[in-house]
């Protein structure tokens, strides 16, 4: 997938595409079926797939007090565009210089101008350019003008909850740790990333060695707790190869929490202990940690014992869970 930061880093002549615009946080289930649609709209008429989306939730500059914690990082969501089947993303940097952008200028110069759209698909929600006064009726008013169509996706709906799949409701499911609500709004794992870092070493004292995620990981972390899943180690940032390195998925039991037996641990932090390996070296590399199942709540324990006594407990019913 090809990524632009900028409309002015487009090639001349890169059209016709058709759009697919959003924030896409998290590209659950029903950013996918805007960009399936997109997909079969391309195929017909020999375009691109292009996502126009942002860098940041609008409202961490527009209104910080009320922006919810996002739920992917921007890595974490070229890859998933990617995964989509999207061929080229825009990824526009929100600065007040694009707040301030009028709705028609947004439409001529990065739709019209930089991408060559003959489609746009959208939310029946999307808004955009200054003051929020774009939407679905204002783009069908200047498709004619620009020679362009707009193609408004229905909202996809949980059967059994009868509610709308939104970015919102998989932040309140994560927020209760229920994982396996956010692997069927999301249609995959929900998962965080980010470099390991050196911790306290409790776990290998304790014989569970774990991979302890840096404070600036990508991802919504969920409730605290014990998760079974899968640390996907992508290697060393930078790590040079003469062939390129292929990520490796482990069974992994995933902690997330303050540590409350030892209370020695000030911000909530992200560790996984891969199953039955007890020196494998992942020091600096960059992981990715999928969310299967919740095991149980966080918990004090009355000395090592009991927490030794539990934790060989949570790694019987992780295996459960993964296999």
């Amino acid at each position: 997938m090809i990524v632009f930061r900028d409309p002015s880093e487009v090639p001349a002549g890169f059209g016709p595409s058709v759009v697919a615009i959003g924030k896409f946080d998290g590209v659950h289930s029903g950013h996918r079926a805007v960009i399936d649609r997109a997909r079969v709209d391309a195929a017909a008429s020999g375009a691109r797939v292009v996502a126009v989306t942002f860098d940041r939730n609008p409202l961490a500059l527009l209104r910080p007090e009320i922006c919810p914690d996002s739920l992917v990082g921007v890595d974490q969501k070229l890859r998933l565009l990617a995964d989509a089947g999207v061929d080229a993303t825009l990824m526009l940097t929100f600065d007040r210089a694009l707040a301030d952008l009028g709705a028609r200028e947004f439409v001529e110069h990065v739709l019209v101008g930089a991408l060559g759209v003959r489609i746009v698909m959208v939310g029946s929600d999307f808004r955009f350019g200054r003051g929020g006064a774009g939407n679905p009726d204002l783009l069908r008013e200047l498709g004619p003008e620009f020679g362009f169509e707009v193609d408004v996706v229905d909202d996809v709906r949980a059967i059994d909850a009868g509610r709308r799949v939104s970015s919102t409701w998989v932040r309140e499911v994560l927020e209760q740790g229920d994982v396996a609500a956010a692997t069927r709004l999301l249609g995959r794992h929900h998962a965080v990333r980010g470099e390991v870092v050196h911790g306290l070493q409790r776990g290998r004292e304790l014989g569970f060695p774990t991979a302890n995620l840096g404070a600036d990981l990508e991802g919504f972390v969920p409730a605290e707790g014990v998760y079974a899943g899968w640390l996907v180690d992508e290697g060393a940032p930078g790590e040079a190869a003469s062939e390129p390195r292929s990520s490796v998925r482990y069974p992994a039991a995933i902690s997330v929490g303050t540590n409350p037996t030892f209370d020695d641990v000030e911000v909530r932090q992200v560790e996984a202990y891969v199953l039955d390996e007890t020196d494998l070296d992942l020091y600096h590399h960059v992981v990715e940690i999928e969310f299967v199942a919740r095991i149980r709540g966080m918990v004090a324990f009355d000395g090592i014992d009991p927490l030794i006594a539990q934790m060989t407990d949570d790694i019987v019913r992780v295996r459960g869970e993964l296999s």
